[in-house]
């Protein structure tokens, strides 16, 4: 009888094991199998502005801040030291593939735009594509409201007319009493 099996059944198992650990040389793409099983669920993070090429299209220099407000929203950076510029930062980063960055800066002077830098900036159909396997409709549906389907929804109804308020008064009581 061999030795190892001679100190109980427990030490032969982890001798067994230990041999074929070492004879098999794909240990590592095995484990490499099993770590990819186990990967825990990273979410999709989405950090700042999605700014499309159809909205860069829209700029025009001269506009007002407020304008590029609008057409942009609220600037992701704004600087005390550079008051004359806003940065749109915006990335994506997903489980599996490569992450997505993409900036754009707009530069103002005498409060109004003076010119743009930005990376190349994907359409919103692209954009929208990209956030999902969604299968986008050949064409897109109409977001126009007709007669029939606004009758399924009730008139409004008026308020009715509160009545006037009454005069403010032209004199108040004093606000402290009168020394005696």
């Amino acid at each position: 009888m061999p030795d190892f099996l001679r100190h109980g059944p427990g030490t032969g198992l982890i001798f067994i094991f230990c041999a074929a650990l070492a004879a098999c040389g794909t240990v590592d793409s095995a484990s490499n199998r099993l770590v990819n099983v186990f990967r825990p669920y990273k979410m999709d993070v989405v950090q700042g502005n999605v700014v499309t090429s159809e909205q860069v299209a829209l700029l025009k220099p001269g506009m007002s801040r407020v304008q590029v407000r609008d057409v942009l929203g609220t600037p992701l950076l704004t600087s005390v030291f550079h008051e004359d510029r806003w940065d749109y930062v915006f990335t994506l980063k997903r489980q599996g593939t490569e992450s997505q960055s993409r900036r754009v800066t707009v530069f103002f002077k005498n409060a109004e735009l003076l010119r743009f830098e930005a990376d190349a900036l994907p359409s919103e159909t692209e954009f929208a594509a990209t956030l999902g396997k969604m299968n986008l409709p050949s064409k897109m549906p109409e977001l126009e409201a007709t007669s029939e389907s606004l009758q399924k929804f009730p008139a409004p109804v008026k308020a009715a007319v509160p009545a006037p308020l009454p005069p403010l008064p032209t004199s108040y009581p004093p606000l402290e009493s009168p020394i005696r």
